[in-house]
């Protein structure tokens, strides 16, 4: 997971105001997003303690959704996207898997067989590598 982020008529929301107040996660939603929305960056006893990824990510774009969702909402959502998507499942079940090539048709095939959408696909500029799958 990198983040969910709400939009309105197709524009990327952020930053909005009143920022929230960040609550650090405990108990079982802090190992389910330490196992699903791994914050990579950091070592592992930091990030469980400051949280730094998650608070950025809420800060950012969860502020702009505050009214609708409250904290544990907008993280709890998150979690079942990705398990309703769950794009690492649909990319080995279309048989594309790390190491190999393939086209960006495939990828972009094989993803949109869950999202029902045509998802933003993205590869590293200079090097043919995925980057990221946005939905």
């Amino acid at each position: 997971i990198h983040g969910v982020w709400p939009d309105k008529e197709g524009t990327l929301l952020q930053n909005c105001k009143p920022l929230p107040t960040y609550i650090h996660f405990a108990d079982k939603m802090l190992n389910d997003l330490d196992k699903n929305w791994i914050q990579l960056k950091y070592p592992e006893r930091f990030a469980r303690k400051e949280q730094p990824l998650w608070l950025y990510q809420y800060l950012k774009h969860g502020s702009c959704c505050q009214k609708v969702y409250d904290q544990n909402t907008y993280f709890s959502l998150a979690l079942r996207l990705k398990d309703r998507f769950d794009l690492l499942r649909t990319l080995q079940l279309h048989r594309i898997v790390p190491g190999s090539s393939y086209t960006f048709k495939e990828i972009f095939d094989a993803v949109k067989t869950v999202s029902q959408t045509d998802p933003d696909v993205k590869c590293t500029k200079g090097a043919q590598e995925l980057h990221e799958i946005g939905i």
